[in-house]
């Protein structure tokens, strides 16, 4: 009598979570997926397939998809904490915060470099426009919307959003004086109350 053979174990397939191969991979796919589809009809499902891996493990390793886009395009703030950030508080105060915000992290090594190739490519590439805006209004504007009880708070907030990047277009890419040398101490007294009427209706 014959003894059946065990079959062989499988050979694992597939890329092995967590090294730093497959996050290579998975930020490759994801910055494949979210050119060709968009911010809002890419989906964790797809990029995981692209990359080989499971999309359970994109949710471990990355938490969900606008921290994955975030990583992909080397995004160097978090629009989430940004808006709790400058939302909480005072509202009397929230023009104060948030040009105390945007001057102090473009003070920050690296943030502004990445911030404004991100700015430059998003004005030359439609593509990588199309990618910003959607990422910018769903993660960023209707988030903070929905905190702000004023009208037309989308509107207010992408009118805020504009003053801010043409402020680092004006000091940082152009240079114009005395702008570009103008420190912060002096800019957030001129800056506050603008920001202020956007966000608080004032």
């Amino acid at each position: 009598m014959t003894t059946p053979q065990q079959p062989a174990p499988r050979k694992k397939t597939g890329r092995r979570p967590g090294s730093t191969d497959t996050r290579r991979v998975v930020l490759e796919a994801a910055r494949a997926e979210f050119a060709v589809r968009g911010y809002e009809k890419a989906s964790m499902r797809a990029i995981g397939r692209a990359a080989g891996v499971d999309a359970a493990l994109l949710h471990h390793y990355f938490g969900s998809k606008d921290r994955l886009f975030l990583a992909a395009l080397e995004f160097p703030v978090d629009p989430r904490v940004v808006v709790e950030q400058v939302l909480a508080g005072d509202r009397a105060t929230v023009g104060e915060r948030v040009a105390t915000f945007v001057l102090t992290l473009w003070e920050q090594p690296g943030v502004l470099d990445r911030l404004l190739a991100l700015v430059r490519a998003a004005a030359t590439t439609e593509q990588v426009a199309q990618l910003m805006r959607g990422f910018v209004l769903e993660e960023l504007v209707r988030r903070a919307a929905v905190e702000l009880d004023i009208e037309r708070p989308e509107l207010r907030t992408e009118l805020m959003l504009s003053q801010i990047i043409g402020l680092a277009m004006a000091r940082y890419v152009i240079g114009v004086e005395p702008l570009a040398s103008a420190t912060r101490e002096e800019l957030v007294p001129l800056l506050a109350p603008t920001f202020q009427g956007y966000l608080a209706g004032a």
